[in-house]
């Protein structure tokens, strides 16, 4: 039996920029414990398999593997999944936007196809979960260790430590300018003996011109030594600055590049709703560009 599959570029408009996606739009008889395999054999940041939703009323359900493990959300498989479905015509476009509900381990993520140029070539998601906080940190000197950093190449005076979570939590850390986070070397057995999964490092000096933040973004543990764009954790992002943000009713909104390091840069839009200045809502969203397209066959999995 055969399963057709594509590959994306997310976060970027050009190819072999941004962060890469397979995405299998009908995984419908794949084995359960080959979707794990099929994933260390794209060997992606991340592979999503789509499946009929339990909902009617929703587009579809998402399943959304790393190498390592099957998470509950992600932002860039979300982006990916939708603009390739979109591209492909298995979701119908209703208009300039099109409206859509993915169903993952999270929850209901609402999505937003817009085309571009008359393409289908951008996506945004609501975040299912709003921003939970959490201060209770690592300290500043092994985090600095953690990075191959010293304490003072930190920024924390300006941006706190800080757990945020939409859907897994990333812990934000702030560095001193463009040429210490270029510099950032992961000691993962300091990262493994701290405890923690992801970590967020940002910097408000930028590569490109109407960007506000520059971030890196490493979760070796999970299986991914660094990550080209990380769409969970910039809407996570959005809610860190956002509750830093003197607007009391409104939209803030805000440029990242990522993934500049890898040679993979990544353009990720973030957005936050404030009401009496509590976040009401977060959102990201980038371009996606289909690269590849294939078919697997049970047999050669099974080999």
């Amino acid at each position: 039996m055969e399963y057709h599959y594509y590959t994306c570029d997310v976060f970027t408009d050009a190819p072999f920029g941004g962060n890469q996606l397979a995405v299998f739009p009908d995984a419908r008889g794949i084995p359960e414990e080959l979707l794990p395999k099929i994933t260390r054999e794209f060997n992606y940041s991340e592979t999503t398999f789509v499946y009929p939703p339990d909902d009617p009323a929703h587009a579809r359900r998402v399943r959304i593997f790393t190498p390592g493990s099957e998470l509950p959300f992600a932002g860039h498989p979300t982006v990916g999944t939708a603009v390739v479905l979109a591209v492909t015509g298995a979701i119908p476009l209703t208009g300039e936007e099109t409206r859509i509900v993915f169903e993952e381990k999270v929850g209901a993520v609402p999505v937003t196809i817009r085309r571009v140029n008359g393409a289908p070539t951008f996506a945004q998601l609501t975040a299912a979960k709003l921003p939970e906080f959490n201060d209770t940190v690592p300290a500043a000197e092994d985090i600095a260790q953690l990075l191959t950093l010293g304490r003072h190449e930190l920024d924390d005076a300006r941006f706190p430590l800080r757990f945020v979570s939409v859907g897994f939590p990333f812990l934000f850390v702030a560095v001193r300018g463009a040429d210490v986070i270029g510099r950032i070397r992961i000691n993962v057995p300091v990262m493994e003996a701290l405890g923690l999964k992801e970590i967020f490092v940002f910097t408000d000096e930028c590569e490109r011109e109407g960007f506000h933040y520059h971030a890196r973004m490493f979760a070796p543990l999970l299986g991914i030594p660094e990550d080209p764009a990380t769409g969970s954790a910039a809407a996570a992002f959005a809610g860190y600055l956002a509750v830093r943000d003197p607007l009391q009713n409104g939209t803030v909104r805000w440029n990242l590049e990522q993934g500049c390091e890898m040679g993979r840069p990544s353009l990720l839009y973030i957005e936050a709703d404030k009401s009496n200045g509590a976040v009401t809502s977060v959102r990201v969203g980038g371009n996606a560009v289909m690269v590849m397209e294939g078919r697997m066959t049970m047999e050669s999995t099974i080999d």
